[in-house]
């Protein structure tokens, strides 16, 4: 391929719109940025249109652009499980972040690991949560750093080698830097504009191409006829009854691991108001809408024959095949971009239990608040270089493979994390031993299957391959079950608990104060 020049220069204009905005941030609602609680969390100011955009761009992803349409034009309705997924994932916010956010407001927590060190008293539980949410998140920047490879080689530089590593490694200095000078207001600020570039979009792609091609009953026939050409097939535009289970499974425990993400949490601890929290919880739904029209362009691909070396190519293909160079340029602006808030999200999350949970609460307890945020902006930056390294230096697959365990390991934290947050029925110890059992199982189910996130097995004639995820998890509740009966049978004391019952619930209703255009408070 050859450099389109229009698309790029395009591309480029974006970027550099969102560069201004990352540097401007610091500027937005300034507070004191040598507080962790200001740098980390925007000092807990976001009212319901940022943190819709914040945490909507957090969780919609350049990667979930990119993958979600490849797995449907690779394996048909069984690409759309992140759809339902997401839509189990907001009634869970809506029960859990809401008792999350108060008691983390009343004690000043920056990470969940923080409630968790307080709600049980143990150093050591923290530490396995801290290292779990920053083990399962570095493949995660990883994978933002593939979807803006994708939206590079679009562009026509080489997928691979200097010509794609040179505009990467500036777009992720240029991220570094207004991350490290603006903290979580710069991903808040510029996630309006990725947000809206992406809207933009995909409303327009689902518009004209299915037209062009003859409209939604020719998209769907075409995709129908080439799964059933495909010996063995490899997939269908109906769901078969041997693909319940995992479909079903893969849904509800990817819900259940959504928001236990640190980056997802860090979001949410930015609103200004717990009611700010339940409202986006009923109101970010509509990106679940807009996630079905994208995982549609998997269907259309087909339908335009697009012939592409690896399913991650379809998207840009598709656009490239079907649009002028302008708007190319500007869809593939929306991909890059889509990378940035994420990317700097969790960076920021990674960062905080680094901060937090590891270098306060083991090297330097004594760690003043300007020394914790300059830990902390420190901690992002090699967050970032070493996701760069991975991405530059490791294949590609290595990346989505760690990615996919990511949501096995985040998921052992549900125990001590959600439960946590309504019982304290578990034994601080039971917990670490619970958490430790359910990690192996799932890693070693996982690795048996080739890193796959799901595990087959029989009973009877039947055979079921639900999600290793949830395995690993009824592993985790089992071994934690039991030891806390038999910690508590052999008179084991229980730390303090530094919670207590009237932390959880709603604080009173904020004094009505003028709000400004976008309903923020003045």
């Amino acid at each position: 391929m050859k450099i389109d020049p229009v698309a790029t220069v395009v591309f480029a204009g974006f970027f550099a719109l969102v560069t201004v905005l990352g540097f401007f941030a610091a500027r937005w609602r300034r507070g004191d940025l040598a507080q962790l609680d200001e740098w980390g969390l925007g000092g807990r100011r976001f009212g319901v249109a940022v943190s819709w955009f914040l945490i909507g761009g957090d969780l919609y992803t350049a990667y979930t652009l990119i993958a979600v349409p490849a797995a449907v034009y690779g394996l048909g309705a069984a690409g759309f499980f992140a759809v339902p997924y997401t839509i189990l994932a907001y009634p869970i916010m809506f029960a859990i972040m809401p008792r999350l956010w108060n008691v983390s407001k009343r004690h000043g927590f920056v990470t969940p690991a923080d409630f968790v060190r307080a709600r049980y008293g143990s150093n050591g539980l923290a530490l396995a949560i801290a290292f779990t949410g920053i083990l399962a998140t570095l493949p995660y920047i990883a994978l933002q750093l593939v979807g803006m490879q994708v939206a590079i080689a679009a562009l026509g530089f080489h997928s691979s080698g200097l010509g794609a590593d040179v505009p990467l490694v500036v777009a992720f200095v240029i991220l570094a830097a207004y991350t490290y000078t603006s903290g979580l207001r710069a991903p808040a600020m510029i996630a309006f504009v990725k947000d809206a570039m992406i809207y933009i979009v995909v409303l327009v792609a689902i518009a004209v191409i299915p037209a062009r091609l003859g409209g939604f009953g020719a998209v769907f026939a075409a995709a129908q006829a080439h799964f059933a050409s495909t010996v063995p097939p490899t997939g269908a535009v109906i769901l078969g009854p041997k693909a319940y289970w995992s479909y079903a499974t893969l849904a509800l425990g990817s819900a259940m691991a959504l928001f236990i993400y640190p980056h997802a949490i860090t979001g949410i601890l930015g609103a200004a108001r717990v009611d700010v929290v339940k409202r986006n919880a009923v109101l970010l739904p509509a990106y679940s809408f807009l996630l079905g029209l994208i995982a549609l362009l998997g269907y259309a691909a087909i339908a335009a024959g697009i012939k592409v070396t690896t399913p991650s190519l379809v998207v840009p293909a598709l656009i490239s095949a079907m649009f002028p160079s302008w708007f190319a340029g500007f869809a593939f602006a929306a991909i890059g971009i889509g990378a940035l808030v994420p990317a700097a999200v969790m960076s920021i999350a990674a960062a905080n239990l680094w901060t937090r949970n590891v270098y306060k609460a083991y090297l330097k307890p004594q760690a003043t608040g300007p020394e914790e945020a300059s830990t902390a902006k420190i901690a992002s930056l090699v967050v970032k270089l070493g996701a760069l390294a991975f991405i530059i230096g490791v294949p590609t697959q290595y990346a989505i493979n760690l990615q996919l365990l990511g949501g096995i390991w985040i998921l052992q934290t549900f125990p001590a994390i959600v439960i946590g947050l309504y019982r304290r029925w578990f034994h601080p110890a039971a917990l670490i031993w619970g958490w430790a059992a359910g990690m192996v199982a799932g890693t070693a189910l996982s690795f048996s299957q080739g890193v796959k996130p799901t595990f087959a097995f029989s009973i009877g004639s039947a055979t079921f391959a639900p999600y290793i995820g949830l395995d690993a998890l009824v592993v985790n509740l089992i071994v934690t079950a039991a030891l806390t009966a038999a910690y508590d049978r052999a008179g084991s004391a229980r730390p303090a608990d530094a919670t207590s019952p009237s932390d959880y619930v709603d604080l009173p209703p904020p004094v009505v104060i003028p709000t400004d255009l976008l309903g923020e408070r003045a």
